[in-house]
């Protein structure tokens, strides 16, 4: 595919030759003569690199400058003799800078390698960025709000202790990544941190996978399997949704807790339980123990030590740090450097996130999604689940495989294209691009305008 090179050039004759120079050479350049036609241009399209005189008739490229680097590889021209204007340009991140007369050849060499260093600076960054999410999961807890401080002061006072820790807080507010920052600074950091989420074992099995069991206890087993308790020895056990776990099985946790023991289903034996256990629950525990839901005894012997993971709505502050560590973990990120524009920082920040960080997370992958290629995430690409700012609607999309970037961008595409008919103008509206950039999309993905 033909690389897009914009053009700004207000001389007619030369910017005829380098156009003409340039789709010799197999690129797809566009000339404009202006900065005001070349910002037009650049709203609706992703040149690969920029070609500018200093000099326009509506401005010096040269104060612009610094808001094109920031995006695009720019080579600049400048009048011969004009040496400070080439000094000034490189200062400012330009590329390379060409005198006039601009010799062609020189041109397309300059042009090429400024396309390749762009290429490896994208590279660069990407890998930059996958050390810092590597970085970023050895601390697990991210920003500055006092209500997240006095979580992290609590954790750091509880982890060198035995007891047990009972992390309570509304669905999505990080509860495991509490139990994970307690085990992480623990004697127990360097053994096994295992998650059990009581909500998705099936209750028939739950026992066995909790305790293991034996050779020949049911059907089916053919031989002795370790449950989870054992997996964890010597490391923290987290028994996430603690609340949904049977009498049966509360009983049976219970006497684990108090000594230390227990049994796999279809043994005789005893067996040493050395784990320290972690549970979490967005239910009110103690209004289940009031109403016969929950074993009392269980329950005070989970909640040694009480721990609330906040709200989101509570910690506002931390809303753009959270954000950014998304972006920068993103799975389907391409490598480009994106940030989220002060507007979108704001509407994040005054939204008051029902669904918690898990929410939070969900609406900066898809605004990944929707800005493509453009190094800003903007207000037009945020899409809440509920409230008043839910601008975009949210939309459920599934597969049956791990779906590419291309996959998700066509499927969400059909469902802006069925919501609004097939009106492209109201499509590019809610998407926050033009209706051009909508067109070549349903011509790239072969998708029917209903």
């Amino acid at each position: 595919m033909s690389q897009p090179i914009l053009v700004i050039e207000d001389d007619a004759t030369l910017s005829h030759l380098i156009m003409r120079q340039l789709e010799k050479a197999g690129y797809a350049p566009t000339a404009v003569g202006n900065w005001t036609a070349a910002q037009s241009h650049l709203a609706q399209h992703e040149p690969a690199l920029i070609l500018t005189d200093v000099r326009l008739p509506d401005g010096d490229s040269l104060e612009i400058l610094p808001e094109l680097v920031e995006t695009y590889p720019v080579i600049v021209l400048t009048a011969f003799g004009s040496v400070r204007n080439a000094v000034d340009a490189m200062k400012q991140g330009a590329a390379d800078y060409l005198l006039k007369p601009v010799g062609l050849d020189e041109l397309l060499l300059t042009i090429e390698r400024a396309l390749e260093t762009s290429l490896l600076r994208r590279e660069n960054q990407f890998c930059k960025r996958q050390l810092k999410a590597r970085d970023a999961q050895k601390n697990l807890m991210v920003g500055q709000s006092a209500a997240l401080q006095e979580v992290l002061r609590l954790i750091e006072a509880v982890a060198a202790d035995e007891i047990t820790v009972l992390v309570q807080g509304e669905s999505g507010t990080g509860k495991e990544l509490v139990a994970k920052e307690i085990h992480n600074s623990s004697p127990r950091a360097k053994r096994s941190f295992v998650a059990v989420d009581c909500c998705t074992l099936q209750e028939k099995l739950f026992e066995s996978e909790l305790f293991g069991h034996e050779k020949g206890a049911f059907t089916g087993a053919d031989r002795q399997k370790k449950g989870l308790v054992e997996v964890a020895e010597g490391g923290t056990l987290f028994l996430d949704e603690i609340g949904e776990i049977d009498s049966t099985i509360q009983a049976k946790l219970l006497r684990i807790l108090e000594t230390g023991q227990f049994r796999r289903l279809g043994g005789t034996k005893d067996l040493v339980a050395d784990v320290r256990v972690v549970a979490a629950t967005n239910r009110n525990l103690k209004a289940m123990v009031d109403e016969g839901g929950f074993r009392a005894d269980l329950y005070y012997r989970l909640n040694g030590f009480d721990l609330l993971a906040p709200p989101l709505r509570d910690r506002r502050e931390d809303v753009p740090a959270l954000a950014e560590h998304f972006i920068r973990n993103h799975s389907f990120s391409r490598r480009i450097e994106k940030r989220l524009n002060s507007v979108a920082q704001r509407k994040l920040i005054a939204y008051d996130w029902p669904g918690n960080i898990r929410e939070l997370k969900n609406v900066i992958e898809r605004a990944i999604i929707l800005s493509r290629d453009k190094p800003i995430i903007g207000p037009e690409h945020l899409a809440f689940s509920s409230g008043p700012q839910s601008g975009n609607a949210m939309v459920n999309m599934a597969f049956d495989h791990n779906p590419t970037l291309d996959e998700l961008e066509s499927e969400y595409l059909a469902l802006q294209l069925k919501k609004f008919s097939g009106r492209r103008a109201e499509v590019a509206n809610a998407l926050g691009v033009s209706e051009r950039s909508i067109y070549r999309l349903i011509k790239r993905f072969g998708l029917a305008a209903t």
